[in-house]
C-alpha cells in the first residue's frame, strides 16, 4: 500500500501563507541547499503529487515556466500529479489527472494502487479532510524562523486532539527546522 505524506512550510506562529493568497514570502527564510536536497529526495523515484484545486492552480501557474529552481523544476513538471476537485474538469499541467467526487474515497483508492509514495504539498483544506479520515501516514513540516503575526493558519480547529509521533527533527543552516511526524489515525 502506498503511503500518503504531507509537506508544508509554516511559520513559528503556525501560518502557511500570509494575509493574501499565495503570500509565501517567508519560504525564502528556510530555503537553502539542505531543503533543496530534501525536495529532490521527496520527488525522486515513483513518487506522485496530490493537490487540492487552489494549490494545483497556483503550482500549475508557476512550475511549467520556473527557470530558477534548478533540478526541482524538471521533477515538478515530469512527476505524475493528481488534483482533487469537483469544479475542474481538466488539468493542463503535464502528467496531471483530475479526481472528482469524495476526496477521502479518491485518496484511499490511490493509496491501494501500486506505486510509490503520494505527497500532498500545500493544500491545507484537502489535508484537513484527509487527516480527519485517517489517510495521512506522515506529516513533514518545514518550520520557518519567522513570526508573521497574522495569515492563514495551517491547522484548523479539529474535533479533538491528534497524537503524532516525532520521527525526526533536523535543524537547517538557514535557522529553519524540518520536523517529521508519524500520524496516528
Amino acid at each position: 500500500m502506498r503511503k500518503l505524506l504531507a509537506w508544508n512550510v509554516m511559520t513559528l506562529d503556525g501560518y502557511f501563507e500570509g494575509t493574501e493568497p499565495w503570500d509565501l514570502s517567508f519560504h525564502g527564510s528556510i530555503w537553502g541547499p539542505e531543503l533543496e536536497a530534501m525536495s529532490l529526495e521527496q520527488l525522486a523515484g515513483d513518487t506522485s503529487l496530490v493537490f487540492g484545486r487552489k494549490t494545483y492552480q497556483g503550482m500549475a501557474a508557476y512550475w511549467p515556466d520556473a527557470a530558477d529552481e534548478g533540478a526541482v523544476t524538471g521533477r515538478m513538471n515530469a512527476i505524475p500529479k493528481f488534483v482533487v476537485s469537483n469544479t475542474l474538469t481538466q488539468a493542463d499541467w503535464n502528467n496531471t489527472r483530475v479526481l472528482g467526487g469524495d476526496a477521502a474515497k479518491q485518496i484511499a483508492a490511490l493509496k491501494r494502487e501500486d506505486g510509490g509514495d503520494l505527497y500532498v504539498f500545500g493544500s491545507a483544506q484537502l489535508l484537513e479532510s484527509l487527516l480527519a479520515a485517517g489517510l495521512v501516514d506522515e506529516y513533514r513540516l518545514g518550520l520557518a524562523p519567522v513570526v508573521l503575526g497574522r495569515g492563514t493558519p495551517l491547522f484548523k480547529p479539529a474535533e479533538g486532539p491528534q497524537n503524532w509521533t516525532l520521527l525526526e527533527a533536523r535543524p537547517l543552516q538557514t535557522g529553519g527546522v524540518i520536523l517529521r511526524y508519524g500520524v496516528q489515525g
